[in-house]
């Protein structure tokens, strides 16, 4: 039986697998229309979520599946102070994989100790995100049509982004590519990332402040937002969350061809008048989640 915890748990020649079934998917969806009739995901999310949760739902759906859990931890047995170890081994008497969202970091890994069925990590506090990075490399994949050779900006949180954290893990795996990392001091990437991700691995990297300086060279630009429930109080918030916002102008600096993700939501450091430009693919990126979940499903009970 395998899980996904951290985008590490797939070998590149897995991950290369995954999105070309993703792709198939996508231009062949009645293919897969029944592909899992008669099993079940349970969505256990302990922490708030739009297009995770609503994705993995929909990726269950349109397989032929059902879905069943629980949006809240406040309506779990978590209320109650049920651990994560008691509440999966019973969720694998009622479904055949689960995804589970997390605040706190390890408890994904902890779930597929004690579990019976394939866990899916579908975000564990500001750890690692590894369903929004198969996202981001399917979106990356299907309309740069390569994965490598390329330069790409981290922008905003880089400390707490956990969507950022699981990109970098990924992307180091192909060549030639290069990261940008754009932040405020107090938000830069963790010193772990910096010196056993990137440095161990001899993967090339500057940390600039401001965003203008690295517009001409990106390939991708991946945006995020400062993200308020990471923060211990308001006032450091406040001072950070306008630090940085894309705006039409900006982008006269950047590349014709450079693509804006962002793991969304949104709060203001996109403006919306960038969302009509072709570059602006995030929208188009939340679309690309539902098969990459559709292609995970399928792999990990296969897998079972």
């Amino acid at each position: 039986m395998r899980h996904l915890i951290s985008p590490l748990d797939l070998s590149v020649e897995e991950l290369d697998e995954l999105l070309v079934l993703a792709n198939d998917i996508e231009k062949n969806p009645q293919k897969y229309a029944h592909a899992c009739d008669g099993l079940k995901l349970a969505t256990c999310f302990y922490e708030a979520s739009t297009r995770t949760r609503l994705s993995f739902e929909a990726a269950m759906l349109n397989l032929g599946g059902s879905v069943l859990g629980f949006s809240d931890a406040k309506s779990s047995s978590a209320a109650k102070g049920e651990s994560v170890s008691d509440t999966i081994r019973v969720i694998s008497c009622y479904a055949d994989i689960c995804a589970i969202r997390h605040p706190k970091e390890g408890a994904a890994l902890v779930a597929s100790s004690k579990s019976g069925i394939p866990v899916i990590n579908a975000g564990d506090g500001g750890h690692q995100h590894p369903t929004q990075t198969l996202t981001d490399l399917l979106t990356i994949y299907s309309l740069k049509n390569r994965l490598g050779n390329m330069t790409i900006g981290l922008c905003g949180d880089l400390k707490f982004g956990r969507t950022v954290h699981s990109l970098i893990h990924a992307l180091i795996r192909y060549p030639g590519i290069k990261f940008v990392l754009i932040s405020p001091e107090e938000l830069r990437i963790p010193d772990y990332i910096r010196e056993d991700v990137l440095k161990k691995n001899n993967v090339p990297f500057m940390e600039l402040e401001r965003l203008e300086d690295a517009l001409p060279d990106l390939d991708i630009l991946y945006m995020t937002r400062v993200q308020e429930e990471r923060f211990f109080n308001e006032e450091d918030y406040v001072r950070m969350k306008d630090f940085y916002i894309l705006t039409k102008e900006k982008l006269k600096l950047a590349r014709e061809d450079m693509l804006i993700l962002h793991p969304l939501p949104r709060v203001n450091e996109i403006s919306v008048e960038v969302d009509d430009d072709p570059r602006a693919v995030y929208f188009k990126q939340a679309q690309y989640g539902v098969y990459v979940r559709m292609a995970l499903i399928l792999t990990l009970l296969k897998w079972r």
